[in-house]
């Protein structure tokens, strides 16, 4: 490992042969870091905490400190990161609270850019990006390939589906489904993500399913309830239909309309 003579690391941390930590920054108690992984200058990272392989975190970044929330009380809750996360300047990642279960989590491969804050007890899932100032407030949880743009943020305890987008400034305090692109202030639903799924290889005939999905839930004025019954009628032919069902019934905020 390179540890450089600047940096402060507590004994107690785990660290992986390989693992490179920069000037001036500190690594406290209960810390654990993975093989791969490049933790650069001045950055601080808390305890209890676990980072996977292969992550690398830049410059001025807070990773696994208290929760900024009132109720805190030094309770010893966790943050979760998993592998090959980029994680870039003055980002802030807090760990849990036992009003939840306790911990923030990180999934895999996720693109997180300069001044992003991810509270306490979210949950993130993997191959996400976040640009720049980028928010989640507590308790969010964040499926895979999510894309938040510059600006962006979500109400706590919103969900926001696999797949889906927010455009620059939309911030949203209802929950997202899978999917679906939203925009404007306020933020409005605007269709479904087409290019992100191109990009991920769904092909034209699973794309032409979910815009009719869409269509479904956000143009027949129809009834929640009545749309995802619909929903349920297809989607045995059109398994890509799946997470957006389970988005949907997974709301409890109500979904962004």
């Amino acid at each position: 490992m390179s540890i450089h003579a600047t940096a402060i690391v507590s004994a107690s941390v785990r660290i992986a042969d390989d693992v490179t930590i920069g000037p001036y920054s500190i690594v406290g108690d209960d810390v654990e870091i993975g093989s791969g992984s490049r933790i650069e200058s001045h950055v601080v990272i808390n305890g209890p905490t676990s980072i996977g392989e292969n992550n690398r975190i830049h410059q001025f970044a807070s990773i696994g400190d208290d929760p900024q929330d009132k109720k805190y009380r030094d309770e010893p809750t966790r943050l979760e990161i998993g592998n090959g996360n980029t994680i870039r300047e003055y980002c802030t990642i807090s760990r849990g609270t036992i009003q939840d279960q306790g911990v923030t989590s990180i999934g895999d491969d996720n693109w997180i850019m300069a001044y992003v804050h991810i509270a306490h007890d979210c949950r993130v899932g993997s191959h996400c990006i976040f640009a720049n100032n980028a928010t989640l407030a507590g308790h969010v949880h964040v499926g895979d390939w999510a894309i938040f743009a510059g600006f962006t943020g979500a109400h706590q305890f919103c969900r926001i589906g696999a797949h889906a987008f927010l455009g620059m400034y939309a911030g949203t305090s209802r929950d997202v489904p899978a999917y679906t692109m939203v925009g404007g202030q306020p933020p409005s639903p605007k269709g479904i993500n087409s290019e992100g799924l191109k990009r991920r290889g769904f092909d034209s005939d699973q794309i032409r399913n979910i815009k009719n999905a869409y269509r479904i839930v956000y143009r027949r004025g129809l009834k929640l309830a009545e749309a995802v019954a619909q929903l349920e009628l297809l989607v045995a032919d059109q398994p890509e239909l799946k997470i957006f069902i389970e988005s949907l019934n997974a709301s409890d905020r109500g979904i962004l309309r």
